[in-house]
């Protein structure tokens, strides 16, 4: 299991607040934290208008509400990546422009693509050329577009992750459309969940995630979730972090093994619950056994019935009587 906490702009451009997520994250047990890194003026034009729930949060300009939130320089990220370092928790980044690519080169786990990114060309081919790790959302998006931005990718990139993800915020349950995962993969990369629904729901959709073999996810994360605004309201918090993954230590001995096999609590049920061949008749000396002279009875302690048919047309050595034990000492 990777577990991304994404905290996103929920630090309202804040270091105490970054700090404070990264910490609860980290004692949470995610294993790395995400950032969104943009400028108001280079994510949003004027005419972009609110794509999310205006119960949550009642802007309804892009513009604005990413102004907001884009305090943060570049020496604010390199106080954030070496608090990182320090608590030895993976840094990811989320750019949202191509000036942000190069100075974040080398100092992130992961570049991450956006969803509302994956057309985004100039974006896309500026994060391939840094020869990155890559993870690539795709909420909002069809096959086609998933498949033009991997042939970019895939020719600089070694390692690349899919997300599945509805790009709603929040997502209702029902949209969740967890099967799509099975049609991501597809493309012959791992694929991991970006969750956009609320705490209470998310609980239930990540275990089953988890159980479709997921163990890649990303989650939005907050230090409060009772603040207003930004993603706080469809976010996870350290208690709730905590409380998946103890739900995740139940579930692996459930899970069990991947490879098919008998355990040995099954031996006595493979002996006294399986059959083995009997004689369904009473037989002479040098008779030709014929399918109708067998029966195949429990317990397993005897011939497999899988070599019934080798017992098939052979001579019977001696005597034997109907609900006796076939052997293969018993034929010439």
């Amino acid at each position: 299991m990777y577990f991304i906490a994404e905290i996103g702009v929920n630090h309202e451009a804040k270091l105490s607040n970054a700090y404070k997520c990264i910490r609860d994250a980290k004692h949470g047990g995610a294993h790395a934290i995400k950032l969104q890194c943009y400028k108001a003026e280079k994510i949003a034009s004027k005419y972009a208008r609110s794509y999310w729930g205006k119960k949550f949060e009642k802007e309804s300009s892009q513009y604005k509400l990413y102004k907001r939130c884009d305090k943060f320089e570049f020496v604010d990220y390199k106080k954030i990546y070496n608090y990182c370092k320090r608590i030895k928790i993976d840094f990811i980044v989320t750019p949202f422009d191509v000036d942000s690519v190069k100075f974040f080169k080398n100092k992130v786990k992961y570049f991450k693509i956006s969803s509302s990114d994956i057309t985004n060309l100039p974006l896309i081919e500026k994060i391939a050329l840094t020869k990155k790790p890559v993870i690539l959302s795709t909420g909002a998006s069809t096959k086609k577009e998933i498949g033009t931005a991997l042939n970019i990718l895939r020719r600089k990139c070694k390692k690349i992750i899919l997300l599945h993800c509805i790009l709603n915020y929040p997502t209702r349950k029902i949209n969740a459309n967890l099967n799509m995962i099975n049609d991501i993969k597809k493309f012959g990369f791992p694929v991991g969940l970006s969750d956009h629904t609320i705490p209470k729901d998310s609980q239930e959709i990540l275990i089953f995630a988890y159980i479709m073999g997921v163990r890649i996810i990303e989650k939005h994360f907050t230090f409060n979730k009772k603040k207003k605004g930004n993603d706080h309201f469809h976010s996870f918090d350290k208690k709730d972090l905590k409380l998946f993954f103890k739900k995740i230590k139940k579930i692996d001995p459930i899970l069990g093994r991947k490879k098919k096999i008998f355990l040995s609590s099954e031996k006595i049920s493979r002996k006294h619950a399986r059959r083995s061949i009997f004689y369904n008749n009473n037989i002479s000396k040098n008779t030709l056994i014929k399918k109708k002279d067998l029966i195949m009875l429990r317990p397993a302690n005897g011939i497999n019935p899988f070599k019934y048919k080798e017992l098939i047309g052979r001579k019977i050595k001696y005597d034997r009587f109907k609900g006796d034990i076939a052997k293969f000492s018993d034929f010439v």
